[in-house]
Formats: C-alpha cells, structure tokens, sequence
C-alpha cells in the first residue's frame, strides 16, 4: 500500500516556508489559520496590485463565472478581444498573447524574436540579456537570466543569450555581432535586489537597436500595471519597446500574463504559439477590471504619491540606523541594509505580523499593493525601526 502522506509533507519541497496556512486576505492585509493578521508588503511579489481580494477583480471574476469560464483558445472570448484592446490602447503596441505567467510570456517573447530573426536577419537569434537578471524558470528564461548561481543548474542549458552590465550601452553595443536579433532587459532589476535601468540608458539603446535592425524587448513582468507609477515602466524613459511582456499584476492575483508586440514583429504562423488554458474569459475578465481601476491618471497619480512618501521614510530609516542606499522607483523599492541581515529581518518581522521579502542577503525589497496607505506604511516602518535598532 502506498504510504499515507498529509499536510504540508503532500506539497513538493521547493522552498523554506514558514509554518503558517493563510486563509484569508483583504486589501494589505494577510490572516493566517489562527487569526493572526499581517500587513502584507509582498503581495504574492508585486501580484496583488489592487490588495488582497480587491472588490473590482471580484466582481468581475464572480460575473464572468456565471457566465463562461473557458472556451478553449480555438475560439475567442469577449473579455479576451476586451483586454488586448486595452493594452493596445495604453501601450501603443499592436497584439496581444496571453499566457498564464510571467515566465511563458519571457518564453514566448524569446520565440519570437527567433522567428523575426529567421525572416528578417539571415536566421540570427542570439539575445543579449543583462547580468543579474531574472526573466522566468523554464529552461529558456532562466538561460537568459543573469543569476550566478543558475550557471550549472539543469544543464545544458538554451544557448544565445551573451550577457553585459545593466546601463552600459557601450558593452551592449559591442555584444552585438550578426547572430544578433535584440536585447532583453527589465526596466527595474527586481530579483536582485531592484536596480534601476536609467531612463537615458534606455533612450540611448532604443536608439542603438534601431540602428542596428535588432528588437528590444523589455521585461515588464514586475514593472509593468502601474507599480512604477507609469502604467508601463518604459513610459518614464519616452520610449517604446518592439516586443513587451506583462505578468504579475495584471491579473490582480490570478495567473495572467502576456507578450505583447509591434504589428511589424508578429511573425508567428498558425501552430507556433498556444497554450490550453490562455486568454481564457475568467482571468482576462480580472485583468480587465485590474487595467480599468490602474489605468485611471488619478490613480497613477497616487501610486507616485505614495511611492515617494515610502522612499522617504526608508531613506530617513536608513540615515537613522546607518543603512544603504533607498532605490528603486514607484511602489517597487530596495533597502540596502550594508549587512547581510535581511533574512533574518524577514523572520523577526513576520513574528511581529509584517510581510517583507529579502531578494538578496544584504537588502530588502518593498512591493506593497499599490493601494497601501500611508498609516500602513508608517505602521512596517515602526516594525522595521524597531527591528533595525535591536540589530547587534
């Protein structure tokens, strides 16, 4: 007979998880099985844009659910065509792909490029990526990450992505050889510990990319949705890429994603891309009502609002406890902690009912909905100050 398994031994183990079971969410707020209530400043890493279990995405869901829940992608839906026109709209790019993660869009993105290059540049389809990058965990995204320590992990790995420093046009410019077909980069490094491509970097590799014929193609899983205070990250820079992938916030807590590109780069043929689950009317339905309350000036407006008040306060924790730099843009920031101490700030704040994530030893990274408000944030900062006083 097999042997019986429950609990938390039923799950495979991926990752060092605490030994809570959270049950129910509303806006920053997590409880876990015992009633212990948490203020959330993750949100499933910059998922939850409007909060835990937003009344938009839940009406919307609610009443898509009634309705139709999936076709099959052999048919359109109307929330689908909805979506895609909105993104369309905002972006100023043509077409729309859904998928259900930010890894599949990357994977996607990565696809067709290759393809563009098979028509358009003698078969090229290097892409040069940056180092430290984070672009998914399939095979093919996680050969064009730049983390060290994926070197030698599930080798052989998908060959083509030459890496070069982030914000140096130079070292792109000479990475660029005729097997050439883009770069690939996010405008915010989240994973590792979120820095920053400068908006004269993007505007001068925009420019450099045009005139070699190759595509850009920007990672806007975690910065994309107004988490920069832009509806797309891109925005702040003036530019506009050829090939754009969005996740993460744009379902608003379901898995929704998308590669999105220019009409002149659509080159896939029937029965290149596909997916059984993508596009389908339930999640595009949430991704709708996540773009409608997003896209709102006044919203964005408030995002920036908020994102400054949350910088400065970081940075005066930082003057007062001799920390590092505040970066980062928006409501996606970094502490630098100048000790490799955030994983331990991480427990002692969880048992003090506050969220945080560490992306790196020595910083810690503050992705709160965008609707937090400035008490919830004034209420982690005197967690964190107390936390960062007790520090030996």
């Amino acid at each position: 007979m097999p042997t019986a398994v429950s609990g938390f031994d039923a799950l495979m183990e991926i990752t060092k998880r605490p030994p809570l079971v959270f049950v129910e969410g509303q806006g920053s707020w997590l409880t876990d099985q015992h009633g212990k209530r948490y203020l959330d400043f993750v949100q499933g890493w910059a998922v939850n844009c409007l909060g835990h279990c937003p009344r938009p995405v839940v009406e919307a869901i609610s009443r898509q659910a009634a309705r139709l829940i999936n076709c099959s992608p052999a048919f359109y839906n109307e929330p689908m065509i909805r979506l895609a026109e909105m993104i369309a709209r905002h972006s100023g790019l043509h077409r729309t792909f859904f998928t259900n993660s930010g890894a599949e869009a990357n994977e996607g993105a990565i696809k067709l490029a290759r393809k563009w290059g098979q028509k358009n540049r003698n078969g090229a389809y290097e892409i040069i990526t940056m180092d430290h990058s984070f672009h998914g965990r399939t095979l093919a995204t996680m050969s064009a990450s730049g983390k060290a320590q994926w070197e030698k992990l599930f080798e052989p790995k998908v060959p083509g992505f030459p890496k070069v420093r982030l914000n140096d046009l130079e070292a792109v410019a000479a990475a660029i050889t005729d097997k050439t077909v883009g770069v690939m980069l996010e405008p915010i490094q989240g994973e590792s510990g979120v820095f920053v491509a400068t908006d004269e970097f993007l505007r001068n590799l925009r420019d450099l990319t045009k005139r070699k014929g190759i595509l850009l193609i920007l990672d806007e899983i975690q910065t994309g949705v107004g988490r920069t205070g832009k509806l797309f990250g891109f925005e702040h820079a003036g530019v506009r890429p050829d090939i754009m992938t969005l996740g993460k916030g744009l379902g608003g807590g379901v898995p929704l994603a998308a590669l999105v590109a220019h009409e002149e780069v659509c080159c896939f043929e029937h029965g290149d891309q596909g997916g059984t689950f993508n596009g389908n009317p339930l999640v595009t339905a949430a991704g709708c009502a996540v773009i409608e309350e997003v896209a709102r000036l006044e919203f964005l407006r408030r995002v920036s609002e908020t994102g400054e008040y949350l910088a400065a306060r970081l940075a005066a924790l930082s003057r007062k406890h001799g920390c590092g730099e505040v970066r980062g843009r928006g409501l996606l920031l970094a502490l630098e902690l100048q000790s490799e101490t955030g994983g331990a700030i991480v427990d002692l704040a969880r048992e003090r009912g506050v969220l945080l994530n560490s992306p790196r030893p020595s910083s810690l990274r503050f992705m709160p909905a965008l609707t937090v408000s400035r008490a919830e944030i004034d209420h982690m900062i005197g967690v964190l100050d107390g936390l960062l006083g007790e520090a030996p």
